[in-house]
């Protein structure tokens, strides 16, 4: 237990308790579920797996520091009597993230100015010498986050957002978070136990994240780089037996993950995407108008979508886009799970099917649905008798 400390997994809305159960499948300890983050205990080599190995997560974010504030100046005090000197060396550059609910401090950007100012101080009065600022890639990347009067710092290990997976060099006009269509996609119970389909396949995120989870491939295993590979107790030989643990539990998919857009242009992104996440032998990319497709299995199908959006992109008639994906799903694709995300909840009406369940989510800001739809063989009333 000495070598374990707190850390928070950030994610999106709605995920904590996905996420809660990823973390509980990795080994986590004493794991308690927030909002749009969960806490958990480990070591250094669980942070780096957490890191790799994590769908959900967005960040993973290790908190050296806690104490109340009542003032700027009592921020500026505070931070600066840490020992950054453990963390960075003053020719280092640095980034700071703030997130801030509070009435009595009120703007971000202000609170990581003055955390900024507190820290190049420090190296400046002890050294000489001070920390420049890099917003892309930082030696050290530093997150404040302050509740009321309550202030956490906290060392940020992922560096870039985890949902920029490495995989994704070309996107359409309204791609999916990597991180929100992985969470889709364990919402929905896709475990790869049977056939999948994304009929409105874009750039080819649910595809990827599709077929990383049905072959237990870690998500991030492309990303090019993790903020804590700059950090001054970077373990280069641990990562990369961690790194070997977690590639020898990838398995063998016994089953069909196909993609259909009727675009051209994201077909081809697609298969780039696909391709650069060496996913090639699991997915199957087609040009195809899913309105006039049939079901390609006889078995049970698992379908899961992001449809456009009226919001993002303009279709001519939402009303009838909707009432196609119903009449489609209902005539020509029984024995499927069907599971969508929606924004524009007016327009699903004319879907013409109930959901057998609604879950609220955010798609970047726009508040939706991800909806579940059942198309039974034959009638719902006959399939409940059997």
């Amino acid at each position: 237990m000495g070598n374990n400390y707190q850390m928070v997994a950030k994610t999106l809305f709605g995920f904590e308790a996905i996420l809660e159960k990823e973390l509980k499948n990795l080994g986590a300890m004493d794991i308690k579920p927030g909002v749009r983050n969960v806490s958990f205990y480990g070591d250094k080599g669980f942070m780096y797996k957490a890191n790799l190995c994590l769908r959900t997560a967005i960040k993973i974010l290790k908190p050296i520091k806690s104490f109340k504030i009542f003032s700027e100046e009592d921020l500026y005090k505070k931070i600066y009597a840490i020992d950054w000197s453990e963390y960075l060396n003053a020719t280092d550059s640095i980034a700071i993230d703030a997130t801030v609910h509070s009435q009595r401090f009120t703007h971000s950007k202000f609170i990581a100015l003055k955390t900024k100012d507190a820290i190049v101080d420090y190296f400046r009065d002890s050294t000489g010498k001070r920390p420049d600022v890099d917003l892309d890639f930082p030696h050290l990347r530093i997150n404040i986050h302050i509740e009321d009067v309550n202030c956490t710092v906290s060392l940020d290990s992922s560096g870039q957002s985890l949902h920029k997976r490495g995989y994704k060099t070309a996107t359409n006009i309204a791609p999916i978070n990597e991180v929100l269509a992985a969470g889709m996609l364990l919402m929905s119970g896709w475990d790869g136990r049977s056939d999948f389909l994304d009929p409105m396949c874009g750039s080819g995120t649910i595809l990827a994240e599709a077929a990383m989870i049905a072959c237990n491939i870690p998500p991030n295993l492309n990303k090019k780089e993790f903020g804590f590979e700059k950090w001054k107790d970077w373990d280069v030989d641990l990562f990369e037996k961690i790194e070997e643990s977690a590639l020898s539990k990838i398995r063998g998919f016994q089953h069909k993950i196909i993609g259909y857009d009727k675009a051209p242009s994201a077909i081809a992104k697609a298969q780039d995407n696909i391709s650069n996440a060496n996913l090639e032998e699991f997915v199957c990319i087609e040009q195809n108008d899913f309105f006039k497709t049939e079901k390609y299995t006889g078995k049970h199908l698992h379908m899961v979508f992001n449809p456009p959006y009226g919001e993002r992109l303009e279709l001519l008639n939402l009303e009838e886009f909707y009432k196609n994906i119903g009449d489609t799903l209902k005539q020509s694709y029984p024995g499927t799970q069907a599971w969508f995300i929606v924004s524009n909840l007016d327009a699903i009406k004319n879907v013409g099917l109930r959901p057998s369940r609604k879950i609220k989510l955010f798609n970047g800001k726009l508040e939706s649905r991800l909806l579940k739809y059942e198309i039974y063989e034959g009638t719902k009333k006959v399939h409940k008798l059997a």
